[in-house]
C-alpha cells in the first residue's frame, strides 16, 4: 500500500514538475475552460505548501478556469514568480483581461511579492494590457524584476498603459520607501512604435535600474529611438541592450552611441537590422572606442553601412579583450571592404569573433536612394512647417489690411520681413513691461519667434516667457499664460514635436535631472512653478507626462528651495490631475 502511495507521488511529481518550491504544467497543452477542468491544478495549488513559482505556459485557460485557479492562490502569499506566457491560444480577445484581472487580483489579495511576470506570446492587445494594470500599480509588483511582454500585440496604446502603470508603480513604491527595481524589461513584437518606445523611456528614465532592455521589431524610428536612448543613460547598470530591426537611421543611430557613453557596463548591444547607416555606425564606433570595457557582442548587421565606416569599428573594437562576437553582415562593404575588413579583424587577433559575411549587399552605387530615404523622414515636419508658413503669412496679410484702413490698400512691408524687435528683445532680456509693450497681439507673436519642432528652445521659451509672471499682478499674470498657452498648444499639435524631450529639457534647465549634453540650468523662480502648475491643468499637455513631473517635483532638491509656496502648489496639482487621469 504505501509502495503505491510513493508510486503515485512519483507519477504525480513528475507530471507537475515540481522542485525548489515550483509548481509547472509547463507544454503540457491542457484546455482549462471551466472550474471542473481545472479542478486538479486548483488542488495541487492548495496543497502546495511555500508555492513560489507556477509554470502555465503552453497550456490555454478560459475565464472560469482562470477564476478557480485564482481563488487558490489567494492563499499563496510566497508566490513570487509567474510563468504565464502562450497561456490563451484560442481564446477570443474578450476573453482574456477578466481571466488576468481574476489572477492578478489573487495576487494582490494573497500579498504575493512578484519577482518574475512573464506574459510573452499572448496575443491580447491593449485591452490585455488593462487586465493586469491593476496589479502593476500594486504592492504585489513594488519588488518585480523582471517584466517579460514578447509579442503580445500591446500597440502604441498598450504601450503608453504599461508605461502609466509602471510610472505609477514606481512612485507609490518609492513612498513605500521600498521602490520599484525593475532589471529586465522584454517586449519585443509590439508595435509599440514611436509613442509607445517614448512613453516606456519616460518609465525607464525614472527607474534607472535596468540591465536588460529588449525591444526587437517595435517600428520604432529615430524620434523613438531617441527617447530611448535619452532614458538608457539613467540606467548605468545596463548589460543588454537589444533594439534588433527598429529604424534608427544616422539620427537615432548618433543619439544612441551619446547614451551608450553613460553605459560601462554594457556587454550586449544588438543594433541588427537597424539602419544606422555609415555615420551611425561611425558614431558608435567612436563610443566604443571611448569606452565600453566589458562588451561581449556587438550587431550591426543589415545597417547598410559601408566599407569605411565598418573598419572604423573594427578598428574601435582591438582592444576589447572581452569581445566574444561582431556581427557585420548584410551591410554594403562590396568585396574589396570585405576583404579589407577580415585583414583587419586578422591583424588584431579577432578572426575567430567576426561572423559570417556572406550576405554583403556590395557597394552602394550612389547616394541618391539614402539620400531620399533620409529625406523621407523629415517630410511631415516640413509639410507641417509649410502648412505653419502660410498661416503665418495670411495672418500677417489680414494684419497688415486692418492696419491700412478703410481703403484696403495693403502695406508696403512685405510678408516675408524679420519679426518685430520687440519679441526678440522681450525673449533675449524678459521683463513684464516688455511683454505688455508687445500688445494684444503679443502671443501671437512670440510663438512666431519660437521654433516649435525643437523640444529644447520650446522649453527656453517657456521659461523665459514664466520668469516674468506675477501672482499679484493681473495683467501681467495674463498675459504671461495666454503667451504660454499659444505657445505650448501650438508645439504640442506639431506631429513632429517630441513631448518627451520637452519636459526631460524642462527638467534639466530646472535642475532636477543632469545633462549628458551639459545644459546649464536656469535660476528657479516662483513664477516657473506657477506658470508650469496652469500648464499640466491645460487640455494640451498631455496627462502621460504628469506623473513623471510629479516624481521629480516630490525629491528634495535646492534649486526648488525658494520656491516653496510656488512649489507646493504644483505639487498638489500634479497630483490632482493625475488622480483624475
Amino acid at each position: 500500500m504505501a509502495t503505491d502511495i510513493v508510486a503515485q507521488l512519483a507519477d504525480s511529481l513528475a507530471k507537475t514538475g515540481v522542485q525548489d518550491g515550483e509548481l509547472s504544467y509547463k507544454g503540457q497543452g491542457r484546455k482549462l475552460d471551466d472550474a471542473q477542468s481545472a479542478e486538479e491544478i486548483v488542488k495541487d495549488i492548495q496543497e502546495f505548501e511555500g508555492l513560489q513559482a507556477l509554470r502555465m505556459e503552453g497550456n490555454t485557460i478560459g475565464v472560469e478556469a482562470a477564476q478557480a485557479i485564482a481563488k487558490a492562490l489567494e492563499t499563496k502569499s510566497e508566490l513570487k514568480r509567474c510563468y504565464w506566457s502562450d497561456m490563451f491560444t484560442g481564446r477570443l480577445r474578450p476573453e482574456i483581461p477578466p481571466a488576468l484581472n481574476s489572477l492578478g487580483d489573487a495576487l494582490m489579495l494573497a500579498g504575493a511579492r512578484l519577482t518574475v511576470l512573464d506574459l510573452s506570446d499572448n496575443a491580447f492587445g491593449p485591452d490585455g494590457v488593462r487586465g493586469i494594470e491593476k496589479l502593476l500599480k500594486s504592492t504585489a509588483c513594488f519588488t518585480l524584476q523582471e517584466l517579460r511582454l514578447n509579442n503580445c500585440g500591446m500597440g502604441i496604446g498598450g504601450g503608453k498603459i504599461l508605461a502609466a502603470s509602471l510610472i505609477k508603480c514606481h512612485k507609490q513604491s518609492c513612498e513605500n520607501n521600498t521602490p520599484l527595481n525593475l532589471k529586465v524589461f522584454v517586449a519585443g513584437r509590439n508595435r509599440l512604435e514611436n509613442d509607445g518606445a517614448t512613453a516606456l523611456a519616460q518609465a525607464f528614465q525614472l527607474m534607472g535600474s535596468l540591465e536588460e532592455v529588449h525591444m526587437p521589431q517595435n517600428g520604432i524610428n529615430h524620434a523613438g529611438v531617441t527617447a530611448l536612448a535619452s532614458a538608457m543613460q539613467q540606467n548605468p547598470g545596463l548589460r543588454i541592450l537589444n533594439l534588433n530591426d527598429n529604424t534608427f537611421t544616422e539620427k537615432g543611430a548618433i543619439a544612441m552611441a551619446q547614451a551608450l557613453k553613460h553605459l560601462n557596463n554594457i556587454q550586449v548591444i544588438n543594433f541588427g537590422d537597424c539602419l544606422v547607416r555609415p555615420e551611425g555606425a561611425k558614431a558608435i564606433a567612436e563610443t566604443v572606442s571611448e569606452g565600453l570595457p566589458i562588451l561581449k557582442e556587438l550587431n550591426l548587421s543589415y545597417g547598410e553601412i559601408s566599407a569605411d565606416a565598418a573598419l572604423a569599428v573594427v578598428q574601435a573594437l582591438k582592444n576589447k579583450d572581452k569581445l566574444e562576437k561582431l556581427d557585420l553582415n548584410g551591410n554594403c562593404l562590396g568585396e574589396d571592404g570585405c576583404k579589407a575588413v577580415k585583414d583587419m579583424i586578422e591583424g588584431v587577433n579577432m578572426v575567430n569573433l567576426l561572423g559570417s559575411l556572406s550576405d554583403d549587399e556590395g557597394e552602394p552605387e550612389d547616394d541618391e536612394d539614402e539620400d531620399e530615404e533620409d529625406n523621407d523622414e523629415d517630410d511631415d515636419d516640413e509639410e507641417e512647417e509649410d502648412v505653419d508658413e502660410e498661416e503665418i503669412e495670411e495672418e500677417e496679410e489680414e494684419e497688415e489690411e486692418e492696419e491700412s484702413g478703410s481703403n484696403k490698400v495693403k502695406l508696403s512691408t512685405p510678408v516675408s520681413a524679420p519679426r518685430p524687435p520687440d519679441v526678440s528683445s522681450f525673449l533675449s532680456f524678459p521683463s513684464p513691461d516688455k511683454l505688455l509693450k508687445l500688445g494684444a497681439k503679443r502671443a501671437l507673436l512670440v510663438q512666431q519667434q519660437v521654433d516649435v519642432t525643437d523640444a529644447r528652445k520650446t522649453a527656453e521659451a517657456f521659461l523665459k516667457i514664466a520668469s516674468v509672471y506675477k501672482e499679484e499682478n493681473n495683467d501681467v499674470k495674463n498675459a504671461v499664460l495666454d503667451t504660454i498657452d499659444t505657445l505650448l498648444r501650438k508645439a504640442f499639435s506639431t506631429p513632429s514635436f517630441q513631448g518627451y524631450s520637452f519636459v526631460s529639457i524642462l527638467l534639466v534647465l530646472l535642475g532636477l535631472i543632469k545633462s549628458e549634453d551639459k545644459i546649464k540650468p536656469v535660476l528657479v523662480v516662483p513664477g516657473h512653478l506657477y506658470a508650469l502648475e496652469h500648464v499640466v491643468r491645460q487640455d494640451y499637455f498631455p496627462k502621460e507626462n504628469v506623473a513623471v513631473l510629479e516624481a521629480f517635483m516630490s525629491r528634495s532638491n535646492k534649486s526648488l528651495e525658494s520656491c516653496g509656496n510656488a512649489r507646493n502648489g504644483l505639487q498638489s496639482t500634479l497630483q490632482r490631475v493625475q488622480s483624475q487621469s
